[in-house]
Formats: C-alpha cells, structure tokens, sequence
C-alpha cells in the first residue's frame, strides 16, 4: 500500500467523521435549543436538583463561557455549565447538564473508568506537549530511538481517548436514568434527551477513532519497514 493510500485511510477517513460528528452535535444542540423543558428548570437548576438528589451538595454548578465548554471537573469537582446551558430551559440544557453531573455522580461513587482516567491525565497531559516534537525530531535526524519514544508517548494519548469512551457513555446513562428517576424529563423529552446525548457521544467515537488510525499510520510509515 502506498503512502499516500494509508494516509487517506487512517486519516483523512477518520477527519471526515470527525467533522461529521461536530457538524452534528452543533446541529442536534442548536435543534432542541429551541425545545422548551416542560418543567421550566434551567440548566443549573436542573443540575442542582440531581446533585441534591445523590448527596452531591457540596459540588458547586458553576457558569463558565463559551459554547460547548461544559465540563465537570475533578480536581475543583464542579459541574460548569456553558452560557447556553447555565441560563437556558430548554431540551439541550437538560441533556448537557445531566450528562456533567453523571460526571460527578461518578466520582463520587469511584467508578473505575473515571479512576483510571484521572489516574492518566498527568502522563497524557505531559505526552500530547511531547510526542510531536520528538516525532519530528526524530524523522530529521534519521534517529530510530526517538520515533519509538515518540509513537509510545502518542500510544499514551490513544489509550487516554479509549478509557474516555466508557466514561462519557456512562455518564450519559446516569444522566438518562436520573431525569426519568426525579421526573425532570417526560417521555417525549427524553426522546430529545437521548439525541443530544448521541450526538455528544459520537464526537468523543471520533476523537477516539481519529486516535488510534493515526498511531497505526505513524507505527506503519515509520517502524513497518525495520
């Protein structure tokens, strides 16, 4: 196979469902944005009701900016909800933030995938800075040794994006069960619920895909023929 068909494959293939999947979630979010939550709770409000519901009320549910920025974080354990999310009633701001607090619902409970996850952020943290300058150093120098370190370092981040799949599933099964557990989302809301949370899911499918074919492009252009 030559170079150039192994760099559309294990690129250019996954970069295409990569954008897919973005263009996707943008859309599906931007849809039921427009869709009122029948019981009027904003998103802070409605993740405030599920943290209460698990003994959760010492995690803070924080306003931050952007679009799409949400996220819980461990190491404060907040739940920080984008603008449109924070503020907004609607059936986006219903799915994002119970997906967040099904973060931290994990946390509290130890879920292992999490566990592990945060147990490699430092090692990923430090090889996604890393593994592209040695890569490159390493093809200009004709040095061996330091495309493997590089490709290990980059195998690091792969397994990282892996180990986040469960994690950001489950969390969307925690948080479908609790809007239908604490009668936030009715039948016909969770049907919304549910494509949000897809969409959502289906970026971190492609970050992950998008992952390992680059590893195999890198391991075959650079060590299948030593």
């Amino acid at each position: 196979m030559s170079n150039l068909a192994l760099y559309a494959i294990c690129l250019g293939v996954p970069m295409i469902f990569g954008l897919w999947a973005q263009r996707s979630v943008k859309g599906t979010f931007q849809k039921f944005s427009e869709v009122p939550e029948d019981t009027g709770m904003t998103g802070a409000e409605v993740a405030r009701r599920i943290l209460d519901a698990n003994g959760l009320q010492g995690v803070p549910v924080n306003a931050v900016p952007g679009e799409l920025s949400d996220h819980y974080d461990p190491r404060s354990r907040s739940v920080n909800l984008s603008e449109p999310v924070y503020g907004a009633a609607t059936i986006s701001s219903t799915a994002v933030s119970a997906h967040e607090v099904g973060h931290a619902i994990q946390h509290a409970k130890a879920y292992f995938p999490m566990t592990v996850r945060s147990a490699l952020w430092p090692v990923t943290a430090f090889a996604s800075n890393t593994w592209m300058i040695l890569l490159f150093a390493g093809a200009i120098l004709g040095a061996l040794n330091l495309v493997i370190v590089a490709i290990a370092l980059y195998a690091a981040v792969v397994v990282f994006q892996i180990v986040t799949l469960p994690v950001e599933f489950d969390a969307s099964r925690r948080a479908a069960v609790q809007l239908k557990t604490l009668g936030i989302a009715n039948p016909e809301e969770s049907v919304g619920v549910r494509k949000v949370l897809t969409a959502a899911a289906l970026t971190y499918v492609a970050g992950a895909l998008a992952a390992i074919s680059m590893l195999i492009y890198f391991a075959l252009s650079y060590l299948g023929n030593d």
